[in-house]
């Protein structure tokens, strides 16, 4: 009997976990059984496996395979194994030095006629190769730009299991990856395009400077989509680490693009028919990430918000809290990554006219439309801006452009993450609320409007510490090393704009 050890990695969230397989062939009435908590799709590698060997001009081993994924407890799903679980049996069939498969991490599903086809999360999965000391991974070819992203660690693409075969027999060479393309120029819409709304132009501003979230209020027509579509443009590129992050989970969800590592911070626009799986994460099987987590590091626009179920808004508040997702199963608990600023855009009221007093809507309709987005929901919003018709059409009412607003949104990020480094935190939006009010507490006058809003019952707790959020991002903004009465106020005129 032959044994053969070998490595590839399964995906649990976002994460890969390294899968020792062995493959003990001989003895026994013919057969191949797979042990470790397979799932169908695994299971069914049998029949993809034995076509293609034998198409690669290999012989099947005519007696009985058994397979252990290790570890056993771990549920492993897809087809990413295939091509580790053929190169196994062909070891301990002798077809391949079994002493060669150290140290190598093989995936990739196979094609009946031998082709290594591509499979979702390689990215993920070569970084966990990485990490757990395995210094060589062979992928398909076609997703070797993307397995070329991890630093440290050789990657090898492979058309066919033949080339394979060859490869650790040093009959022929593997597909190496080739230098990167130069990264274009990021380009942004254009943010003197939107024309007046001085008010939700600085509430963009203010916004993008704190990563803070936004809600913009206001008829159709004024611009409330051109408008939250330019944010990207005011938000500094992603770090690598980010970047990385970022394209881990596209990886997962198999929405890669062409450049796999891109440095614009992402704008993920769901439509409001979106289901709650669609927006959190989930589906059958293994969970899959939703329209949060493709908002990493970036923005979730909602546009039309109060036109999605109620149900599906409330899910966002423990992720605007959390900057997570944890989506349960039997098995285990994955969770997703879903640090992202909110830009939502909603109509007063179901008619909309352009002018408040032209509404036909019953208030009692008027009512139960707003009451689409909660009094809690709500209140993890920090910045709400009401936007009006536009009234000079003529061209001379053009606002700042986008190069000059992200030059001050950048240099009062820089200040904020200085001031913050030590503590890990990166913008104001992120600083915890106690430590606003206790380590790096205002002196009471300043923070008396605050007070007196709390006090009347027109501000919660959680609004107050959004509310000194803000004002340490309009300080930001002024140059100013702390803010002062006109920040916080300016921070309470954003809170309580609406749309009554």
């Amino acid at each position: 009997m032959g044994l053969a050890r070998g490595w590839s990695v399964a995906l649990r969230g976002v994460e890969g976990v390294p899968v020792e397989i062995e493959a003990l062939v001989g003895g026994g009435i013919p057969g191949v059984q797979i042990v470790g908590l397979a799932d169908t799709a695994l299971q069914e590698s049998v029949h993809r496996m034995r076509s293609a060997v034998v198409n690669s001009g290999q012989d099947w081993p005519g007696v009985r395979i058994l397979l252990a994924l290790s570890p056993a407890t771990l549920r492993k799903s897809g087809s990413r194994f295939d091509l580790a679980l053929a190169v196994c049996v062909l070891a301990g069939a002798g077809v391949v030095d079994a002493g060669r498969l150290a140290g190598i991490a093989l995936l990739g599903e196979l094609a009946l006629d031998g082709r290594v086809r591509p499979v979702r999360g390689i990215l993920p999965c070569v970084l966990a190769a990485r990490e757990a000391g395995l210094r060589r991974v062979v992928v398909p070819a076609a997703t070797l730009p993307e397995a070329a992203l991890v630093e440290d660690v050789e990657v090898f693409g492979a058309s066919t299991l033949d080339e394979v075969v060859g490869w650790f027999a040093g009959e022929q060479q593997l597909e190496r990856p080739g230098s990167p393309p130069p990264t274009p120029p990021s380009r942004f819409p254009e943010l003197a395009d939107v024309v007046g709304q001085e008010d939700a132009r600085r509430a963009l501003e203010v916004a993008a400077a704190g990563g803070h979230h936004l809600l913009l209020l206001g008829p159709p027509g004024t611009g409330k989509t051109m408008l939250a579509r330019r944010i990207v443009g005011l938000l500094p590129e992603l770090e690598r680490d980010q970047a990385l992050q970022l394209a881990s989970i596209r990886s997962v969800v198999g929405e890669l693009p062409s450049d796999p590592l891109e440095l614009v911070a992402p704008f993920v626009a769901p439509h409001h028919s979106s289901t709650m799986a669609a927006l959190l994460g989930g589906g059958s099987g293994t969970a899959r990430p939703g329209a949060v987590s493709m908002a990493h590091r970036g923005v979730l626009f909602l546009d039309e918000c109060t036109e999605f179920q109620p149900h599906v808004l409330e899910s966002l508040r423990t992720p605007l809290e959390e900057r997570e997702v944890r989506i349960s199963r039997a098995e285990a608990t994955a969770i997703y990554p879903a640090h992202f600023q909110l830009v939502a855009a909603a109509n007063p009221c179901p008619c909309a006219p352009v002018r408040d007093r032209d509404c036909v809507c019953k208030s009692v309709d008027r009512r139960r439309y707003l009451a689409r987005l909660s009094g809690p929901l709500l209140d993890r919003v920090d910045i709400q801006a009401r936007m009006l018709p536009v009234i000079d059409l003529g061209g001379e009412d053009t606002g700042e452009d986008t190069a000059t607003v992200r030059a001050r949104v950048l240099e009062a990020r820089a200040a904020a993450a200085e001031r913050w480094s030590a503590h890990g935190w990166r913008t104001n939006a992120e600083v915890p609320g106690p430590e606003l009010r206790r380590r790096f507490g205002l002196p009471r006058s300043v923070v008396r409007p605050l007070e007196e809003r709390m006090r009347a019952g027109e501000l919660s707790a959680r609004g107050a510490d959004r509310a000194l959020r803000v004002a340490w991002t309009l300080s930001d903004l002024a140059g100013t090393s702390s803010p002062d009465r006109d920040a916080v106020d300016g921070a309470l005129y954003f809170r309580e704009r609406s749309a009554a």
